[in-house]
């Protein structure tokens, strides 16, 4: 009987024991950790893991490639994760490799994807801290989500308001019903399209002048394009700045005539002066010239006296006779 006991007592610790190593095994089975495989340790530190703990995912591009061992807090700012990647994994991870933060699917749990670096770099080796990017957790996520949606709103309430203007514009429907506005809009897009007709061949005419100029033809190509009136235009140029300069010139000589009459007529000296301002040159001048117009009329008097005298009478007929005989003759040679 007591032997029976025992049997019991060591069937029971028997079943016992493979059931707390089945529930062990399916612990860590369900805990992706490795229990079969070989691994080695990889390191990566974060400002914050938004809820990531360990026997979470690793994956490398995608791929499963090992689980979070342990989460170590370095500091108040910083959180070092260690992974356990098994070593199949470690030939195509780089040194410059770079672990970031996900979420399995839109709400699922925490993981971490290591993305691999297109630059050339050493393979990892055991206990290597690669390096960490950003990663934007669900709480944002849904932040800005909720931000997105507020905006949404804002702007559907804008549009159910114009909209509503809209309906209540007695302008607008006014417009809308105006049985002639399909006529005058098309009117509107033949005048248009005239327009543009009209503006391309515009072009075109301007298209073909310029090809006339570059190729020579017509006076404005010939213009261009001459050589020859181009020397020409250059001897024309030269000799209106040689006129120029000529003018110059003389201007500059009446300048300093203008500047001498004048020095002269300031001065008190000089002819200038004299006839300007000095009044007994003027008195003379004056009683010179009546002297001379009376002697003028003194000698037409004595002329005329000669011509009544007997002794020269003859001789002033036949100078007018000769006067008289001369005219004809004169007056054909000047036609």
């Amino acid at each position: 009987m007591a032997k029976k006991v025992v049997n019991h007592i060591k069937l029971g610790v028997f079943v016992s024991a493979g059931l707390c190593f089945l529930i062990l095994l399916l612990y860590m089975i369900g805990k992706n950790e490795n229990l079969f495989g070989s691994t080695f340790l990889l390191k990566a530190r974060f400002e914050d893991v938004h809820g990531l703990v360990p026997g979470n995912s690793v994956r490398f591009s995608g791929i499963d490639a090992g689980t979070v061992k342990a989460i170590t807090i370095l500091d108040d700012g910083s959180l070092e994760v260690t992974m356990l990647i098994r070593k199949k994994m470690k030939r195509y991870i780089r040194k410059n490799a770079q672990a970031n933060l996900g979420t399995d699917g839109l709400m699922g749990n925490k993981l971490i994807n290591i993305s691999p670096v297109k630059f050339a770099a050493q393979v990892v080796n055991e206990g290597d801290v690669i390096a960490s990017g950003k990663s934007i957790d669900t709480e944002t996520m849904m932040a800005v989500l909720d931000k997105t949606n507020q905006d949404v709103a804002t702007i559907a309430s804008g549009l159910k308001t114009t909209v509503q203007r809209i309906n209540s514009s007695a302008a607008f429907w006014a417009i809308l019903n105006d049985k002639t506005l399909p006529y005058n809009l098309r009117r509107s897009l033949n005048n248009a399209r005239r327009t543009t007709d009209g503006t391309n061949n515009l072009v075109k005419e301007l298209q073909l002048l310029i090809t006339d100029v570059k190729s020579g033809k017509g006076s404005l190509g010939r213009l261009l394009r001459d050589s020859s009136f181009t020397i020409k235009l250059e001897e024309a140029v030269e000799k209106i700045k040689n006129i120029g300069n000529q003018a110059d010139t003389l201007s500059g000589h009446i300048n300093a005539l203008v500047v001498s009459i004048d020095k002269d007529v300031n001065s008190g000296k000089g002819t200038a002066n004299a006839l300007l301002k000095d009044e007994g040159l003027v008195l003379k001048m004056n009683s010179s010239l009546n002297n001379i117009e009376k002697g003028t009329a003194s000698f037409n008097q004595i002329m005329d006296a000669l011509k009544q005298n007997f002794l020269l009478k003859g001789y002033f007929k036949k100078l007018e006779r000769k006067k008289s005989s001369q005219l004809p003759s004169t007056s054909y040679k000047s036609d």
